[in-house]
């Protein structure tokens, strides 16, 4: 029996909402992947800091796109290694759903990552002599890689039941859609990564007047007077370079070092 409620002339389902806060972790993680968003299509999977979901990290894992609709465990916690009574981390994300349930299951992993989308999974999983019924819920949200690229997956799976003798696996029997959209009038910082590397400034050159030139009148007013002398000379070694004629070209090789500046003389 489905229970509803009118909201706005609209069917909401009791159910749904029933269900979410039967799995509470889900929420929790995409609270903290909202936040890191911050109105971006995405947050970058180096933002994921394991200590700003600690309360529920041992549900969370990442998976990293391998090939077209296959991804595979990076990182896991510790109820999927019980669930599956094994480590993990280094299999596909296909391995711990059924059969029937890998196909669908991997037209969500590209749907998460090209859209971009978030999607919540109703799970149910298979049942028998020394395995009880076992519900679930599973949230799967887009990251961006080193590269700005959509490959990264932080995902959440949340049960309710006993174990049993595992492995436990699942087949899907709801999806839930939400497209992602940039946002960035709810921006609170500014994406660091939309912006292009500017060349750094090099140093400014002030002109200096010639020798008897008052420094109000030579532009080094502002300055220390050991700094005016020091530019002063500087400007006195340019001209003198300048005028020394360049020698002839004797048929000698260039050496690879050259004199640029010579404390001594200045």
């Amino acid at each position: 029996m489905t229970s509803d409620q009118v909201k706005n002339t609209n069917v909401v389902s009791i159910g749904k909402m029933r269900a979410r806060a039967l799995f509470p972790a889900l929420g929790r993680v995409e609270a903290y992947w909202e936040g890191l968003r911050d109105g971006r299509l995405m947050p970058a999977r180096a933002e994921v800091d394991p200590r700003g979901i600690a309360d529920v990290l041992e549900h969370a894992f990442i998976l990293e796109k391998v090939a077209p609709g296959i991804a595979r465990i990076r990182l896991a916690g510790m109820k999927l290694n019980d669930l599956m009574a094994m480590e993990v981390r280094g299999m596909p994300i296909t391995a711990m759903f059924l059969p029937e349930a890998r196909r669908e299951l991997q037209k969500v992993t590209e749907q998460v990552l090209e859209t971009p989308a978030v999607v919540r999974l109703t799970l149910g999983s298979d049942t028998g002599f020394t395995r009880p019924p076992l519900d679930g819920q599973m949230m799967l949200l887009p990251l961006r890689d080193a590269h700005g690229n959509a490959t990264r997956i932080l995902g959440v799976l949340e049960t309710r039941g006993r174990i049993g003798r595992g492995p436990r696996r699942f087949m899907i029997r709801d999806i839930e859609t939400k497209v992602i959209a940039n946002d960035p009038l709810t921006r609170a910082r500014p994406d660091i990564g939309g912006f292009q590397r500017l060349p750094e400034p090099g140093p400014a050159l002030r002109p200096v007047a010639a020798e008897g030139a008052t420094d109000r009148n030579s532009g080094l007013g502002g300055f220390a007077p050991r700094t005016a002398e020091f530019a002063r000379r500087l400007a006195a070694r340019a001209a003198r370079t300048q005028d020394t004629p360049v020698p002839a070209d004797d048929g000698r090789q260039p050496g690879h070092l050259r004199l640029v500046y010579d404390a001594e003389e200045v």
